[in-house]
């Protein structure tokens, strides 16, 4: 079990990622479909075709025209009125945790939460905004405090510095710690099994 079950999970979720991108053959017109066009179905021609457009998208905007045709697109986006809004929503919180520049999960802490005296990990992910920090009167700190074992879902608490505790753990191994629910502690090590104490009396 503790050779396959690790083995058979990994094969499970590269399966699900792959499945994935091979249903983005189903964009494509149905005339355009490789399954029409060549009489035959060819396993994960969905997933070289998502490799390739990305190759494609991340030479193209790396260039100067490139950077001037995204400009022009994201000028163009942000004319429509819906389609602005949520655009440029996403694309800030992309810019944040994708870009190797960003600031988002960058730092582990240690914060008292959900109460005084119980301590959770969670992640630094910068300042709160000038409004919100005029109002405190300090330099306050956004935590994301995520859940277990699924850390996509959370709580965002504004705390002072001195409320933080920053961890030595990288941001990895915070992750680690949360998913496998306080099993593998920091730098990979096994939590020590507890020991009990013979029963008052027995002979040792």
């Amino acid at each position: 079990m503790l050779v396959l079950v690790p083995l058979v999970i990994t094969l499970w979720v590269l399966d699900l990622v792959l499945s994935t991108m091979d249903k983005a053959l189903q964009l494509l017109p149905p005339d355009w479909q490789p399954d029409k066009l060549l009489g035959f179905h060819i396993p994960y021609l969905g997933v070289i075709l998502v490799v390739a457009v990305l190759l494609i998208v991340g030479a193209a905007a790396s260039n100067f025209a490139g950077r001037q045709l995204l400009g022009w697109w994201e000028r163009l986006l942000a004319r429509i009125p819906i389609v602005r809004s949520v655009y440029s929503s996403v694309k800030q919180v992309s810019d944040t945790i994708l870009s190797p520049s960003g600031q988002a999960f960058r730092k582990a802490v240690l914060v008292e939460f959900p109460r005084a005296g119980a301590w959770s990990v969670g992640f630094a992910v910068g300042s709160p905004g000038s409004e919100i920090t005029g109002l405190l009167g300090t330099e306050p700190q956004t935590i994301f405090v995520p859940t277990a074992p699924n850390p996509t879902s959370g709580y965002i608490i504004i705390l002072a510095p001195e409320q933080v505790k920053e961890l030595d753990m990288s941001v990895d191994e915070a992750l680690k710690f949360i998913v496998s629910l306080g099993v593998v502690v920091p730098r990979g090590e096994p939590i020590p099994a507890p020991h009990h104490d013979p029963m008052p009396g027995a002979v040792r």
